[in-house]
């Protein structure tokens, strides 16, 4: 990999990170899924008039964009306004590796090599120490949500899968530009009328801050940046990126919140992040083969 993409792979690692300690900057000032729906209209408007509709069915593309924006995103972020710490959110989140083996498996017909076993198995001995932690880094709600925006996440990439877009920016714009009027709509169903009469009050910095930095360095910088990456260079290559990001997630949290990292909480995303990098040790044998 040339330098200049291997430094462009670690900063968005780092931006995708601080990104969950971001949210709870947001999260402790408004609804979590108003927050999660301004990130995502002001991450698709007015990008998507200068970007072409690509050529995939729109039931792929309402599809991808409800799992992404609602399921994914909209669970992880309401997870940390229930709870859970900025830091287990990002290693908990790392379970959609998991799932994905297992959907993939049932859904897809895919085989399950002895590392993907071992490595699933590591990380579930991971998400079970997770149980538990004690010092109020993780609530049992918050982990429901972060483990169903897990499943969201690989339920998503089997829509990806599905849908084998060719111009996977182009998709990935217009596929999330599908979720903010249903997130408004689950806001108001949810909460009614008051978190949107009282946005103007709570508009402050850090909830401004929290959206502009998810809507533009992450979203659309961040993955644009992945998407060229994975168009240039082998998936084993590209991937073992995102064990990064809950490294950056839990230094965040540490750092901004002073967010306790016990030796539990240690073990156990060691744990996690080792199981996801054994499944990843496949990839990179197979590509060899």
């Amino acid at each position: 990999m040339k330098r200049n993409d291997l430094i462009l792979g670690v900063l968005v690692m780092v931006v995708w990170g601080l990104n969950f300690s971001v949210i709870k900057l947001g999260v402790n000032e408004i609804n979590p899924l108003l927050l999660t729906a301004l990130r995502f209209t002001l991450a698709t408007f007015p990008a998507i008039f200068f970007v072409k509709r690509p050529n995939v069915s729109w039931l792929y593309l309402i599809a991808y964009g409800w799992l992404f924006a609602i399921g994914i995103w909209g669970m992880a972020t309401w997870s940390i306004q229930a709870g859970l710490s900025a830091g287990m959110a990002s290693v908990l989140l790392q379970m959609n590796v998991v799932f994905g083996l297992f959907l993939g498996y049932f859904l897809l017909k895919e085989t399950l090599s002895i590392n993907k076993i071992i490595g699933s198995g590591l990380a579930i001995i991971g998400l079970s120490l997770c149980l538990t932690v004690t010092d109020g880094s993780v609530t049992q709600s918050g982990l429901i949500l972060i483990l169903s925006a897990a499943l969201a996440w690989s339920l998503a990439s089997i829509i990806v899968k599905k849908a084998a877009p060719k111009q996977v920016f182009a998709f990935s714009l217009w596929a999330m530009a599908c979720a903010p009027i249903p997130l408004f709509l689950i806001v108001y169903f949810q909460a009614g009328h008051l978190p949107f009469t009282t946005l103007s009050t709570q508009l402050n910095g850090h909830v401004i801050f929290s959206v502009l930095f998810q809507a533009y360095p992450v979203t659309l910088l961040g993955y644009w940046i992945w998407n060229r990456l994975l168009v240039s260079y082998p998936l084993s290559t590209v991937a073992p990126f995102t064990l990064l990001v809950p490294i950056f997630g839990l230094l965040g949290g540490a750092l901004f919140y002073q967010e306790d990292i016990s030796a539990i909480t240690v073990v156990a995303s060691i744990c996690v992040i080792s199981g996801v990098f054994v499944g990843f040790l496949n990839i990179r044998y197979l590509s060899k083969a």
